[in-house]
């Protein structure tokens, strides 16, 4: 991060009189807002919403919400009680961090702090075709609507994301094929060798692996080798992008995502972020990392808010990263920050299939995946940075 930019020092705010604008609609945004009203703040505290319902949580859209067990995600978050003035279906399209102005679509909003948890956006392919993404409650309800029995549905890029839609739309009677850039699935975040120990669980859907796709059109998924796969339903699940194009015209420094420190704040004083639109320094990595994660976007959020309240005194933000994903009838849970260079240990059960998963450098412990093994989490997290032979 550059140097910052304002003045050397941040006043505290003020708890009575200070005006607190929050742009986002997710878990980052009611923890903050929660965190503040905790702390006395009695002043302004505004949200900027794009979406027309309160904040809510991501996790069940992929999993209760898609499979029809539950039709939100709501989070506690009573505006009453909280005296929020909540600005839904707003979106924020610039920031002034010289007048401390944020423009949206429906006017301007001043501050004296602010906080950005504007989340991620869904990557696509090129093409006409339609392509559903699942990254907000109406996607879930929408891609939900189209899982029908014997629908043929093609996901593209078995990621975590993927690999969730898949279970689900196997589940519910459609005919899956997925698709997968990488030699194995979840080869991107996990490597090969640990992606390969998970292929026996895609049994029932049509795994292609090593299968470049070139765009979605109205006939279907045209493959980069020249073939055209009919799809009813394709799901496009290849990455996500932080939210920060609209800060292009501000001073808040970006990567891929808006860059801070291990207390939230941007190189711009009095400005914050968190969740997914958040690239904090990790000493863990050594590095400014994207985490984009339930845990982060609900852990960072008490520092987040200490550092609005006083700038220049507050606890750090560092854990031991953690996430979880529900597929193929299995629970994985990952802690830690690998790295291609590490060296990493697969251990299977009887049937071949993927047991646990440890990466190491230098000795060291960096990450641990477990399948079905909660009840090892928490000293697996313990262990990240330690000896590898901790948790033998």
């Amino acid at each position: 991060m550059s140097a910052a930019v304002g003045p050397a020092t941040e006043a505290p705010l003020d708890l009575a009189e200070g005006r607190v604008v929050v742009v986002g609609g997710g878990l980052a945004t009611a923890r903050v807002c929660a965190v503040l009203r905790r702390k006395k703040f009695r002043g302004a505290l505004t949200v900027v919403g794009a979406e027309d319902v309160p904040p809510y949580d991501r996790p069940p859209l992929s999993k209760e919400v898609l499979a029809g067990e539950r039709d939100d995600a709501a989070l506690p978050f009573d505006v009453e009680k909280l005296a929020v003035d909540l600005r839904l279906g707003t979106r924020a399209t610039a920031l002034d961090t010289g007048s401390r102005t944020v423009t949206t679509t429906a006017g301007q909003i001043a501050y004296d702090r602010l906080a950005l948890a504007t989340g991620a956006e869904p990557l696509t392919l090129p093409g006409e075709g339609r392509q559903l993404t699942l990254r907000t409650l109406d996607d879930s309800l929408r891609l939900r609507a189209a899982l029908v029995p014997g629908a043929r549905v093609v996901v593209i890029g078995a990621s975590w994301i993927g690999a969730e839609v898949a279970t689900v739309a196997r589940t519910s009677g459609c005919r899956v094929t997925c698709l997968e850039y990488g030699p194995e699935p979840l080869a991107g975040a996990l490597g090969a060798e640990v992606g390969a120990a998970t292929r026996a669980w895609w049994d029932g859907v049509d795994l292609r692996t090593g299968t470049a796709v070139a765009s979605v059109e109205p006939d279907g998924v045209h493959l980069a080798a020249g073939a055209v796969l009919p799809a009813d339903v394709v799901v496009t699940g290849i990455g996500v992008r932080p939210d920060v194009s609209w800060l292009a015209s501000s001073q808040v420094e970006t990567d891929r995502g808006i860059l801070t420190d291990t207390r939230c704040r941007t190189n711009v004083h009095g400005v914050v972020a968190l969740g997914d639109v958040a690239q904090r320094w990790s000493s863990h990595a050594g590095a400014h990392r994207v985490v984009e994660h339930w845990d982060e976007a609900s852990t960072s959020a008490t520092v987040a808010a200490m550092s609005l309240l006083s700038w220049d005194d507050g606890p750090a933000h560092d854990p031991v990263p953690y996430f979880w994903s529900d597929q193929h009838g299995h629970k994985l849970q990952y802690v830690g920050s690998h790295g291609p260079e590490d060296t990493v240990t697969v251990d299977r059960r009887t049937d071949g299939s993927l047991a646990r998963a440890r990466w190491s450098r230098d000795g060291l412990l960096t990450a641990w995946l477990g399948v079905d093994a909660t009840k090892d989490v928490v000293a697996a997290r313990t262990a990240v940075g330690g000896p590898l032979d901790a948790l033998d």
